[in-house]
């Protein structure tokens, strides 16, 4: 019975996992790479020079650092994305549940369901990133002046179990603890709360999130008080804590975010007026999209306004080819962040087809249902920014206090114009292209499929 519950799952809800295989896929791709660059660029048979110019650059100590750093994001954005799946067949599931199906066949299906959509992922994602991103990194590597010429570029099949352990077991967990609790829930329970959404954190994700947060701030005070370089040292730390706390108590951060950045909808008609109403309704729907997109710009101002300080302040943001590699990394992640973004946007907007439908049935007119996903993309945006921006600036105060004597980063208006421009661009499309396919169908016919 749960081959077929996930068999039938994976055609009813195939733009889902089509988003989880997404995610998996280049968070695969993220990992091989990384691993391909730690082999290639490892010391052993080198000769004495250039194991000299590795160590000099700090190669080595970079490779693990972008490999634990790839780790943790995958994982980060799998199960995100993979939660977000799941959720949206709660309805299903209850009705499953409703007519006899046990607990653990609910929880075997969801976890072979995320094991059909890993496993592919996996093996695409180690070819690409082996096969390709590595190659591209280790050139520019090389042509910055980052590792003599006499290191070759080394493929490894090393890479491919760690991708799968990674995609796999992460969606699998993930799959799991998503179900878990909703899978023991009594039949009309279930069905409830698959209808009015679940209201609150849960007994432990609400108290690990706090003291994320709470670890973050305390270590931002007490690395203001070191030396730069253990404060440099720490600022990659405080960033992931922020991140995690941001990433379990989504809804309880974004809800107060989106009314604040919400607020000014009101005055620009009833599309933005809805749109407001909806992103202050469902915060637990829309965190899940929210998050991936603070993890993009927090991690990516970050990095960014750290040379664009040191810069304004020196006159020098460091050496060019260290500046490359942090900037080649930071928009590697970036990216990786931003399309697990863009993916988990999507598949929210194809969960919201039958609403999208009911308001056409009682006479809303497209140009307003495309109007009131792009001030929804908006309102997601702005609320993501104003988040990332604030993890940045606690993620870099005491790393500027401790080398500049000043706590406040300086980022150009044009840098800061174009990453706030690139984050709306992103979630107006990620958003808008699944409402326009669902307006191209028949009201009638979606209302009646689902």
């Amino acid at each position: 019975m749960s081959t077929g519950l996930a068999h039938s799952a994976l055609r009813g809800h195939r733009p889902a996992f089509i988003g989880t295989f997404v995610a998996a896929m280049f968070a695969a791709t993220v990992v091989s790479a990384s691993m391909t660059m730690l082999i290639s660029t490892s010391p052993d048979g080198l000769s004495a020079p250039a194991r000299a110019a590795l160590s000099a650059n700090d190669i080595g100590d970079m490779s693990v650092v972008m490999l634990i750093g790839s780790i943790y994001m995958s994982i980060f954005v799998i199960a995100s994305t993979m939660g977000t799946a799941v959720t949206q067949q709660h309805r299903e599931l209850a009705l499953v549940r409703a007519i006899g199906a046990r607990p653990r066949q609910i929880r075997r299906a969801v976890v072979v369901q995320a094991v059909a959509a890993a496993v592919p992922a996996a093996a695409t994602g180690f070819l690409l990133g082996g096969g390709v991103l590595s190659r591209v990194w280790f050139a520019g590597m090389r042509d910055h002046g980052l590792i003599p010429a006499e290191v070759t570029y080394r493929f490894t099949w090393l890479a491919l179990p760690v991708c799968l352990a990674v995609a796999v077991v992460t969606s699998s967990l993930a799959a799991l603890l998503a179900s878990l609790r909703f899978s023991l829930l009594r039949p009309a329970r279930a069905l409830d709360e698959a209808l009015a959404g679940r209201r609150g954190l849960g007994w432990l994700r609400g108290p690990l999130g706090v003291v994320a947060v709470a670890g973050a701030c305390a270590l931002s005070v007490a690395l203001s008080k070191q030396s730069p370089e253990k404060a440099a040292q720490g600022a990659f730390l405080i960033l992931l804590l922020f991140c995690v706390g941001a990433g379990l108590l989504g809804p309880k951060v974004v809800g107060p975010a989106a009314r604040l950045v919400s607020a000014p909808a009101r005055r620009f008609g009833s599309s933005a007026r809805l749109a407001m109403l909806n992103v202050r309704s469902q915060p637990r729907r829309f965190s899940a999209a929210v998050v991936p997109l603070v993890l993009v710009t927090g991690f990516g101002l970050t990095k960014i306004a750290t040379h664009t300080t040191a810069a304004h302040r020196t006159g020098s943001s460091g050496s060019a080819g260290e500046v490359w590699l942090d900037y080649f990394g930071t928009g590697l992640y970036a990216g990786f962040a931003a399309i697990a973004a863009a993916n988990t946007l999507a598949m929210i907007s194809f969960e919201r087809r039958r609403d999208i439908a009911l308001l056409r049935v009682v006479g809303t007119l497209p140009r307003q249902v495309r109007a009131m996903a792009a001030w929804e993309a908006v309102i997601v945006a702005a609320t993501a920014l104003v988040l990332g921006a604030v993890i940045a600036l606690a993620t870099l105060a005491p790393m500027l206090a401790a080398r500049f004597g000043s706590p406040l980063p300086y980022l150009p208006l044009p840098t800061a114009s174009a990453i706030a421009a690139g984050t709306v661009l992103l979630t107006l499309l990620a958003t808008g292209l699944p409402v326009r396919a669902a307006l191209r169908r028949r009201a009638i016919r979606t209302l009646s499929a689902t």
